[in-house]
């Protein structure tokens, strides 16, 4: 047997150092006391979810690799990338809220003060290899040694396009602190975080930090990073809530009640970073369409169209699903107008106050195929739309 243990340590001192590592000790018997932990896995809320493609694997590759499909599922130009510098984020924001889309479900969040850095994901690919995995479409707005100092990490779970080993070690030389949801800071600690700079919390737990509270919520989700998925590890939306103001990110979840659940605790909120790219038919509980993504930025907004605004995330940066590139962006901005919600469009890089919310500008328009309808019109949209269609 001694044999065997040799083989199986040889096995993982060979996998990649981003594959980061399981929970083990004090860490897991706390995993093990959650009520959202049952034989031995997390839960989601609202049931059973299919964390796998369903359906059959012909189907999906014909989907996939449908020749038309494949060229609408990237842009067709250079995504434009506002070039934010250190001197514009140095100036406070006049509202005392502001956020800046860096990619992704990358969101640099200055609050009541102090900054929040949610998912921040630096690499070029969302993988554990530097020669393989999903590209990102474009480049990071600013580098990560000009963003300055920040107060706190905010990691959703521990997937590649949420939690990225570079970005991480290279944020583990500073003082900010990372909150986590339970079990992914083994991952950090891994990767040089020290213990006493870590907050990990389940659900409906939260901490305080630099004078924000920060409140770990449901997400209808999975994780894992390694060969297999262990589901050790918890996954989160989460609340930050500063003296004046509040936001939501949502991480990644498929729809459930609960939104309206953690608007009623938590909310209403100035803003809400809203998860509604990267859906498919094949993964319907896992993600959100922005069908759904509108209407839990409702639910969480107590059903209150007119509060707060609601900033699309997890689409533009990376090529993970077979929906076309740009019809994130496209639709909700036409479910929102539907409804009544202020949606914000910055292009990527591009600090906006939501309390004084720019027009709407769909700038991916410019980079990427019309839908075979042509592009709508709609009133609230600045500038001369090339569009054929109504709403």
């Amino acid at each position: 047997m001694t044999g065997f243990r040799s083989l199986s340590s040889g096995l993982r001192a060979l996998q990649p150092a981003a594959f980061g590592a399981d929970p083990s000790g004090e860490r897991m018997a706390r995993i093990r006391r959650s009520p959202h932990y049952k034989d031995g896995v997390f839960e989601n809320p609202g049931g059973p979810s299919r964390t796998r493609p369903s359906g059959s694997a012909v189907d999906f590759g014909k989907v996939y690799f449908d020749s038309e499909r494949r060229l609408r599922r990237a842009p067709t130009g250079t995504i434009p990338v506002h070039p934010t510098t250190l001197a514009d984020l140095a100036k406070p924001p006049v509202t005392g809220l502001r956020l800046t889309w860096m990619g992704h479900s990358s969101v640099l969040a200055e609050i009541d003060g102090r900054r929040v850095l949610f998912d921040p994901v630096w690499g070029e690919r969302c993988s554990p290899f530097a020669f393989a995995g999903p590209k990102r479409l474009h480049p990071v707005p600013l580098p990560l040694a000009a963003l300055g100092p920040v107060d706190v990490v905010v990691i959703s779970h521990d997937h590649y396009d949420h939690l990225d080993m570079p970005t991480i070690k290279a944020l583990a030389g500073t003082d900010t602190v990372f909150a986590v949801p339970l079990g992914v800071g083994a991952h950090l600690e891994h990767w040089g975080v020290s213990a006493d700079r870590l907050r990990e919390l389940d659900w409906h737990e939260s901490t305080r930090v630099a004078g924000l509270t920060l409140t770990a919520t449901p997400a209808r989700h999975f994780c894992g990073r390694g060969l297999r998925n262990t589901q050790h590890t918890l996954w989160a939306s989460w609340v930050v809530a500063g003296e004046e103001h509040r936001v939501y990110h949502s991480g990644d979840t498929g729809y459930f009640d609960g939104f309206r659940e953690i608007g009623a605790q938590h909310g209403p909120f100035d803003a809400t970073m809203i998860q509604l790219g990267a859906y498919s038919d094949f993964w319907p509980d896992i993600h959100m369409t922005p069908d759904e993504a509108v209407r839990s930025h409702l639910d969480l907004q107590g059903g209150d169209a007119a509060a707060g605004a609601l900033l699309p995330i997890h689409w533009a940066t990376f090529n993970l699903a077979p929906h076309p590139w740009a019809e994130p962006g496209e639709r909700t901005m036409e479910l929102a107008h539907k409804e009544g919600v202020a949606m914000a469009t910055p292009r990527l890089g591009e600090p906006f106050e939501p309390g004084a919310l720019p027009a709407v500008n769909p700038w991916w328009r410019g980079v990427s195929q019309a839908p075979a309808g042509g592009w709508a019109v709609l009133p609230t949209v600045s500038g001369e739309p090339e569009a054929v269609a109504e709403v």
